[in-house]
Formats: structure tokens, sequence, C-alpha cells
């Protein structure tokens, strides 16, 4: 009998324990939520090796660290921090088998069932630091062990929470918040409520859920080609209230500018992302993704020397993609008067050439866009090189910026005039190997603002001057797969169906191995998938 009190009691200050340990952490993220980076560490800090929530939160936040600075010491070292945490959340588990046990799984205490979450986080980020720090094939099956075993956890987590026979302790809405995180970030698309459920609760990974919603809201629907529209709206009610609980967070004055400017309103999502430089110093790398986008902003009103500035001061603060910046400030002077003044004297075909000497590798790949621009760079190491008629336009293109500025007409307009001036000026020169090329780049993107301007008999003529030079296209075949995307969104957008279902199968099938292919095969899939998506409400109407 006093072996079961002994019991109780031993149970009784476990939870305890356990509540101060999250009480304590939630303390740590609100002063990192408030731009208090270092407070919030300090506060971790001295319980880290004997709690696996101050150890999980403390090496996440070195890790969310390490991969906005890219620098090699910060990843080695976020690295053996969530190894030593995974080490901590490791002395809580049961020793026994598998949760898929039902007996185990029914049998685990409240410690041990956070702990099985708050390892299966630590195996998850450990494998996305693998693959930023190595690129050796030994590596990558490291890595993907670790993702394997963190989501078969989180699956049997997911499934014993749902049971009824599931121990729900004191601290249960933390558990449940770590699930869903986990379950989530596997797959969005299912996971989607999951995540929601996570990041408007009370728990220690609601932070999180929302940044991984946010980032699926404002950047990974694009990629995917989505046209974000109904995105945005989910974004701004998840952000509402966390903007009126940290007003001054960096983190969420940065999502706050993105949607202002995926909504088209530039001048506020530049206000915004000034604000979030300067509502905090401590981490400059905050200010790099803030950089970013306003190298973007003053890109669509063509204010060309402001978005060099910013891809300037890219290029000398940030590792993530020097290629990329270099050839960046290269393209935005390009845009410039052959005789107006360059900043820092800097010279564009200098800068071009050295485009290709920055190319690096992300989990053993080189980034598409920075092979993209690198492409591109090629055409300058020759002795006197035909300049690139409207690159910035170009990249824009690549980042999904004609959809930006579609809600404003004047935007359209401006690149609109610039393109009939590029346009004019190939005219004027003599015909060279890349004429062609340059030409059906003009097209395309002419054709993307006459569709924003309504003018869709002369944005479908605009396409299709891309398609009669297919044969004649030397280097960019990139420009017929996505050129025949874009008519068949014009055509969804009339109506035309079966029109736009053919191009969408010839642009999927017919073109292989051309420059950002994974990008517009997103685009291929998710018009398909709108397209069937209505055929299936149209029916359900009829019926």
């Amino acid at each position: 009998m006093s072996n079961g009190k002994d019991a109780n009691a031993a149970q009784n200050s476990s939870q305890m324990t356990l509540k101060e340990c999250l009480d304590e952490c939630m303390e740590a993220l609100d002063l990192f939520l408030n731009n208090h980076f270092s407070e919030s560490l300090e506060r971790l800090r001295p319980r880290v090796n004997e709690s696996m929530y101050h150890a999980l939160i403390y090496a996440t936040v070195l890790e969310m660290q390490a991969m906005m600075t890219f620098q090699h010491d910060d990843i080695t070292n976020a690295g053996i921090t969530m190894k030593s945490a995974q080490e901590v959340c490791q002395r809580f588990r049961r020793k026994s088998s598998a949760l898929a046990n039902k007996s185990v799984g029914d049998s685990l205490n409240e410690v041990q069932l956070h702990a099985e979450v708050c390892y299966a986080e630590c195996q998850l980020q450990r494998a996305a630091l693998t693959f930023l720090q190595d690129e050796n094939m030994v590596s990558f099956i490291k890595g993907g062990i670790k993702v394997r075993n963190s989501y078969l956890i989180y699956k049997e987590l997911h499934a014993l929470i749902k049971s009824h026979n599931c121990l729900k302790g004191a601290s249960h809405v933390h558990l449940e918040g770590g699930v869903s995180f986990g379950i989530g970030a596997f797959n969005l698309d299912y996971g989607l409520s999951l995540l929601h459920d996570g990041a408007t609760g009370v728990n220690l990974r609601s932070m999180l859920s929302a940044m991984l919603l946010l980032c699926y809201y404002t950047f990974l629907t694009f990629i995917l080609g989505r046209t974000g529209e109904g995105e945005v709206e989910e974004a701004e009610r998840l952000l509402k209230p966390f903007r009126l609980r940290y007003p001054r967070g960096a983190i969420f004055l940065f999502f706050a500018g993105r949607t202002e400017e995926i909504k088209g309103n530039i001048d506020e999502a530049v206000a915004l992302f000034e604000d979030g430089c300067k509502a905090q110093q401590a981490w400059k790398q905050f200010h790099h993704m803030c950089y970013w986008e306003l190298m973007w902003c003053f890109t669509y009103k063509r204010a060309w020397k402001m978005a060099y500035f910013y891809a300037d001061l890219l290029s000398q603060e940030s590792r993530w993609s020097k290629a990329m910046y270099v050839y960046m400030k290269a393209a935005y002077l390009s845009m410039l008067p052959d005789d107006e003044d360059r900043p820092f004297g800097e010279n564009e075909v200098q800068l071009f050439r050295q485009v290709p000497t920055f190319k690096q590798k992300i989990a053993g790949k080189s980034p598409p866009t920075e092979k993209f621009a690198i492409r591109k760079a090629r055409r300058y190491k020759a002795a006197c090189p035909h300049k690139l008629p409207v690159p910035v336009l170009e990249m824009m293109y690549m980042w999904n910026g004609f959809s930006m500025i579609s809600k404003r007409p004047e935007l359209t307009e401006g690149m609109l005039h610039t393109l009939v001036e590029a346009e004019s000026t190939l005219v004027e020169s003599l015909e060279n190997e890349f004429s062609v090329d340059d030409r059906c780049v003009i097209h395309l993107l002419k054709g993307l603002c006459l569709k924003n301007q309504g003018l869709l008999q002369a944005a479908e003529e605009s396409f299709r001057k891309v398609f009669s030079s297919e044969k004649k296209i030397r280097y960019d075949h990139y420009l017929v797969p996505n050129t025949l995307v874009e008519l068949s969104l014009l055509y969804i957008d009339q109506g035309r169906r079966e029109e736009a279902i053919r191009l969408l199968h010839k642009a999927k099938h017919n073109y292989k191995e051309y420059s950002m292919e994974s990008r517009t095969q997103f685009r291929i899939h998710a018009a398909l998938a709108k397209l069937k998506a209505n055929t299936s409400e149209e029916e359900d109407t009829h019926l």
C-alpha cells in the first residue's frame, strides 16, 4: 500500500516539475517574441541539462539563428546542442518497446509522453541541420533515418492521444500542441487544421505552429502554384492576436509586411519591413529577411537604385545566396541608363562575371534560382557581351512578382513601359545568337502585363509569339513551357477549360530539363487540380 502511495507521490512531483518547466519555457518564448533574444536564452540555459523542454527550446532558438546566419560554426553548434537536447529527452523516455504496442502506450505516464514528443522534435530538427551541414550521401541517409524515426513517433502519438485510454495530465494541452506541430510539419495538406489548432491554442508550440502556417500561407503557396488569395486572409486572421500581443515583435512585423505585399499594398509593406528592422538590433539575420522583401518592393516600384541598395546589403551581410544577391546587383545596374552614374562605382559587367564564383550547395544541391542566375550571367563571359534586356523583370517573374502587382494598375503600367522600351532597343540592335531568346522573354512578360490589364486578346497574341519561335530558341528553354502555363491560366479565366487542360498536359509531358522546372511543374499540378475541383463543384450543383 505504501509503495502505491510513494508511486503516486513521485508522479505528482514529476507533474509539478513538468508544469514548472513548461511555465518557465513559455516565459522564455514570450521574451523571444518580444525581441529579447539574449534574455530568452539566459532564462533557459541553467536547466538545459535537466529539463527536456528547456533543452529543446534552447536548441530550437539556436537552430533558428543558425538557419538565418547560415554560418558553418552556428550550424555546427546548433547541431551539438540539439543532440544534447535529444539525450536529455531520452533520459525521460520509457525504455521498452514502441508506442505502437497498445499496452505500452496506455501505460506511459505524462512525463514519458512528453519525452516522446520532445524526442521526435529533436530528431526532426537534427535532420534539418544535417541536410544543411553536410553534402555526402552518408549524411543524407542518416538525415533520412532521423526524419523517418521522428515521423513514426508523431504518428503513434497522434493515434494514442486520440484514443479514449490516453492519460490526460495537467499539461496535456502542450502535448497536443507538440503532436499537432509534428503531424502538420510532415503533411501540410492534411495537417493544416492541426497546425491551426496548435497555433491558436495556448501551448508551447503555438509560435512554431503559427510560423509554419504563416510560411505556408505567404510563401509556400506561391511556390506550389497557388494564387495566395484565400491564404492571405488566413494569414491575416492568424497574425491578428500575435500582433496585438507582440506589437513590436520582429517576426510578426515581417509576416504582416509580407501579407501587405501579396495584397499589392507596397508602401504599407515597405513601412512594416522597415519597422521590423528598427524593432531590434540583436539578431541582424531578421533584417536580412526584410531586406530581401524590401528589394522586391522597390523592384515593383521600378526604383532600381533603392532595390540595388538592399541587394548590396544582402551581398555584404547574408550568406544564404551570395550568387543571387550579386546577380541582382548587376541586374539593377543594367536597368539604369548607360550614361547614369553607378553607385559605389560598380560595373554590372564585372558583377555578372563574378556570379558563378559564389555558387553554393544547400542540402547537396544548388538552389534552382541560383542556378538560373548563373546560367543567365554566363552571357557576360564574352569580351564584348550582349546585354540582357530585362534581367530584373525576368527574375521577378521567377519569384512570382507579377502576381504581386496584378491589383495595382499603375505598377503594371510601369512594367509594361519598361518592356516596350526594351523591345524597341532590341529592334534597333543587330541580330545575334541571343536575339530570339531575348524577344521571347519580353513577349512572355508583356503577355503577363497585358493580362493584368484585362487585355486578354493582346495577352494571348503576345504569348503565341513565344510558341511561334520555339524552334529558334537557343538557351532559354524554360520559356515555352512557362508560356503554355500562362496561356492556360488565361484560358481558365475565360472558361476555356478543355483548351487549358490540353496546354497544361503539353507543358507537363513535352518539356524536360529546363531552368526552374520543378517550379513550373508545381504550377501545372496546381492548375490541373483547380480545374478538377471546379468540375466537381459544377457536377455537385447540377446534381
